[in-house]
């Protein structure tokens, strides 16, 4: 079995306490588009978000916790994978992770110019078109990214803070809003716990699959960080522990507030913005409100892009340490101790796709295709996570609890389940077969590349045990 505890790991400054871990998972799982989706089961909203929180989300939450309590290492569940499957199993994951966290954090800031022309109203309806002024926008936001994680969490912990701070003041507006509609006496339906069953077709079905992953996946991502948070074995479990019923609260009342303002039309994009348009106006104290939450939905959005791009370059730190990639990646500030070469690195791979969404119809059909096709990856990194107490190394299954398998069949079964039915469009598409294809199709050629890499790399480098 590999080793699991790189000697580099020491040098980090542990930057992240218990309340930079709720607040960072608070930030990394709850988005603002997901309250859209489930919007768009009608009634039959809660029980689909009970039920994913059921079969995926607790399921998660025990494998984070637990895993997590045996390897509180930096790199998270790239550790975990290559403890219980080897080198391959390890860089494999790794890879998957890797990919989605490029992939996300570009797409996250590419949405931005479009926010912002949200945000200011008609009069900057030309922004998102302007390709020069989106990309210079991009690209500033991504070389500020960049910066925050050449200097750590000393400073991105702020920035995260601030961004899982955000989306609670977002929500909580989002929450109350129904309640002063009604003494506004606003003709509206609101219904804080809807109970019904959804309709039995592919496009619920569809919906249930995003629900079900995309919407509350990412407890296990702050575990990268492992390295760099104080007493780890148990701060992140407890991050995990105090995060969930908030996470869960927010998005099953949020998911009913979009409903009560819906008006028989959901922007599945930005269903936040459109339900405080709809209940505060364009007009008066109440249009500032809804410029000031929309701002913060903002801000949230470009605080997870930093924190996702800050795990994204400690992956290939963690992997070099291993002798999987060059050693290049591990290079350490003198005084900030992060990876500098990795963190150029990442920025210029951003950098290069937001150019590439830039110069025209062609790339920014393949930039879709590629953010659609991020997601896939996350899901086969969660495979491996839950395939962990099941074929794992027996040495480690013997140090985790034996009813842990349940909940991992269950989680497992549930990412499958999703990851199969995220190439069925759940919005109008031009060919259904050919966005499954290029969805599935980016995947496993990706896989093929990083394998391939795997091997090449083994062959020429032997690796140090």
């Amino acid at each position: 079995m590999p080793s699991s505890s790189p000697a580099p790991e020491v040098s980090l400054h542990r930057q992240l306490r218990l309340r930079d871990l709720v607040l960072t998972q608070v930030l990394c799982v709850v988005g603002s588009s997901w309250v859209g989706i489930a919007a768009g089961l009608g009634r039959a909203q809660a029980l689909t978000w009970i039920a994913a929180m059921v079969l995926f989300y607790l399921p998660m939450a025990v494998s984070v916790i637990y895993l997590n309590r045996e390897m509180p290492l930096e790199g998270g569940l790239y550790i975990w994978a290559r403890t219980a499957f080897g080198d391959l199993g390890g860089f494999m994951t790794a890879w998957n992770l890797w990919f989605y966290g490029i992939a996300v954090t570009a797409t996250i800031l590419y949405a931005i110019p479009t926010e912002l022309a949200y945000l200011i109203g008609p009069s900057a309806a030309w922004l998102p078109e302007n390709r020069l002024a989106a990309f210079v926008i991009t690209a500033v936001i991504t070389l500020a990214v960049s910066v925050a994680a050449y200097r750590g969490l000393e400073l991105g912990k702020w920035i995260h803070n601030i961004g899982g701070i955000s989306i609670l003041i977002v929500y909580c507006t989002l929450i109350v809003l129904p309640f002063w509609a009604m003494a506004r006496h606003q003709p509206i339906h609101y219904e804080p716990l809807p109970i019904q069953l959804p309709q039995l077709n592919m496009v619920s079905l569809a919906l249930f699959g995003q629900m079900l992953f995309g919407a509350l996946c990412g407890l296990e991502y702050i575990a990268i960080l492992a390295g760099e948070s104080k007493d780890a074995a148990r701060s992140i479990g407890q991050s995990v522990v105090f995060a969930s019923p908030i996470i869960c609260a927010m998005f099953i009342a949020g998911t009913s507030s979009v409903l009560a303002f819906s008006r028989g039309h959901i922007d599945f994009i930005a269903p936040i913005p459109q339900t405080l348009r709809y209940a505060l106006g364009n007009s008066g104290l109440a249009n500032l409100i809804a410029m000031a939450a929309i701002l913060l939905v903002q801000f949230r959005l470009i605080a997870a892009s930093s924190f996702i791009f800050t795990g994204v370059t400690r992956l290939p730190m963690a992997a070099g340490w291993d002798h999987l990639i060059p050693e290049w990646f591990t290079r350490l500030h003198p005084r900030y101790r992060t990876p500098v070469n990795s963190v150029v690195f990442t920025c210029v791979l951003v950098l290069f796709l937001l150019f590439l969404a830039n110069v025209g119809v062609h790339a920014q059909e393949a930039f879709q295709v590629l953010s659609n096709a991020a997601i896939t990856h996350y899901e086969i990194a969660y495979l491996s996570m839950f395939a962990i107490p099941l074929i794992g190394a027996k040495a480690l299954r013997a140090r985790l609890p034996r009813w842990i398998r349940w909940t991992s069949i269950a989680g497992l079964c549930a990412t499958l389940f999703s990851f199969l039915i995220s190439a069925y469009p759940f919005v109008d598409v031009v060919d259904p077969r050919a966005y499954a294809a290029k969805i599935l199709g980016t995947t496993l050629i990706s896989n093929i590349i990083g394998y391939t890499f795997y091997r090449i790399r083994n062959r020429q480098t032997p690796h140090v045990k």
